[in-house]
């Protein structure tokens, strides 16, 4: 390995151990009384290496956010080049997203549920999930819900605010296990597995109703009724 190619692996080492202090920090701190030196102390450097990397505290949030939105964007499109069916894949793309909340929890809070400078996070009004920072990831979603009506799974007056109502569900619910692990009495796997189904089930094409029958007691014979 050239000492360019080292040089290059030890800044992108680098940028993530901050990344990473600076999620835990902004979570278990909050935003404000997070400053840059505490987040240096964490990974033993001085304030003056963050600076290299980030101009600001801003900044530095603004990458946390753009990476989360980064990480689940790619898990989403490689779940939609190998799913088999539109159906299936909005169901496992909003499995996707709570499993990725979970496995990321600190990235997940201070991206969509940490108050910032008196606006929400990204997942809130201000950031939103459908805006700028989030619109690959949300795409995605948006792409999910237009497939599935095309292929007459579901119906709706409304292929945006479907995407919307089934992200604040799976959002609602991956808040719920990172904030409040212990809250629910049932399994983990089986409360996301009913939530998704429950929010599916709600959009679904009712199947065509079953022609009425009827018996006339001498004859025995069924005539079918329209």
């Amino acid at each position: 390995m050239s000492t360019s190619e080292r040089r290059q692996r030890h800044r992108a080492s680098l940028r993530r151990e901050i990344l990473d202090a600076a999620s835990r920090l902004f979570v278990e701190e909050g935003f404000e009384r997070a400053t840059l030196r505490r987040i240096a102390a964490q990974i033993e450097y001085s304030p003056t290496t963050i600076y290299l990397y980030f101009r600001d505290k801003n900044e530095l949030l603004s990458a946390v956010c753009e990476e989360t939105f980064a990480q689940l964007a790619v898990t989403l499109e490689r779940l939609q080049r190998t799913s088999g069916t539109p159906l299936g894949y909005l169901r496992e793309a909003l499995r996707t997203y709570v499993d990725f909340g979970l496995a990321n929890p600190n990235q997940y809070t201070v991206t969509f549920l940490r108050q910032v400078q008196g606006k929400r996070g990204a997942g809130g009004v201000a950031g939103g999930f459908g805006q700028s920072i989030g619109g690959r990831a949300f795409d995605l979603l948006r792409q999910g819900v237009g497939a599935c009506v095309e292929s007459g799974d579901i119906r709706t007056a409304s292929i945006d605010m479907t995407a919307q109502a089934l992200w604040a569900g799976v959002h609602g619910l991956t808040a719920l296990l990172i904030t409040e692990p212990g809250a629910s009495p049932v399994s983990r796997t089986a409360l996301v597995d009913h939530t998704i189904d429950t929010l599916i089930a709600g959009l679904r094409t009712p199947a065509p109703a079953a022609p009425r029958t009827q018996v006339h007691p001498k004859s025995k014979k069924w005539d079918f009724m329209d």
